[in-house]
């Protein structure tokens, strides 16, 4: 059962030292994280809204695992089935968006295209137009979001939480840290635009270290709660207790 524990950290996460942390963390057993990771997400797009939360806490398990000087091993990734329900739940509530605004766009696309010849070029202009703008403007609040509960998954295998618990906290501690997660996510999206300019196929290569690089923040803004009690913390290290 989850019992809230409402302290995070503020002021911890540094994007390029938590993409540094990773990497040295992940380089000499980098092909087997790697296997994990594709391996994971592979199986969780087979029935993405079934079975891709469990796989993402998979991901993470094995991540953490690896963070404790355990060997990561692919076995550990079916872990995640652990925390199916609320893993379902929260992905139920990042995709149910998506799939509204596919249905809204297109849609309208398809009455254009059945009007064809009756509408004017100027008005098929705007009307395109008016579905960039649309679009853009989803995608910058669905970025947000997504941003926002980035800590969500970790926290359900981290913590137990339920799907609403994680998403709330996540937004909190994100909100807190808005500047170094915000420079995070840069850097990873950075990243993932030289991996696709490597034939794309270098996305792949660079998935791990990005998600590797979240887990450790994670872990800047959550220490291990064991953490807490071996030693006094520094007074400013928690800032937001409920």
């Amino acid at each position: 059962m989850f019992e809230p524990q409402q302290e995070f950290t503020v002021g911890r996460v540094k994007a390029m030292e938590c993409f540094r942390e990773a990497w040295e963390m992940i380089r000499g057993q980098y092909l087997m994280v790697l296997v994990v990771v594709i391996v994971g997400m592979l199986i969780g797009s087979l029935v993405p809204l079934i079975i891709l939360g469990p796989m993402v806490c998979g991901i993470y398990f094995c991540l953490f695992e690896m963070m404790d000087g355990k060997p990561i091993s692919i076995d550990r990734l079916f872990k995640g089935f652990d925390f199916y329900l609320p893993s379902f739940l929260l992905t139920l509530v990042i995709m149910i968006p998506i799939v509204v605004m596919v249905i809204v766009m297109y849609i309208p696309l398809i009455g254009v295209a059945m009007a064809g010849p009756q509408m004017s070029q100027e008005e098929l202009i705007s009307f395109l137009i008016g579905i960039l703008a649309v679009e853009f403007v989803f995608a910058v609040i669905m970025t947000v979001i997504h941003t926002l509960v980035i800590f969500s998954f970790p926290l359900i295998v981290d913590r137990k939480a339920g799907a609403w618990d994680a998403i709330k906290l996540s937004a909190r501690a994100v909100w807190a840290n808005k500047g170094g997660v915000g420079a995070l996510f840069g850097v990873g999206f950075l990243l993932a635009i030289a991996g696709y300019l490597l034939f794309c196929v270098g996305i792949y290569l660079v998935i791990p270290i990005i998600i590797t690089a979240t887990a450790v923040a994670y872990r800047k803004v959550f220490p291990p709660l064991a953490e807490r009690f071996t030693s006094p913390p520094p007074p400013d290290l928690y800032n937001n207790i409920s």
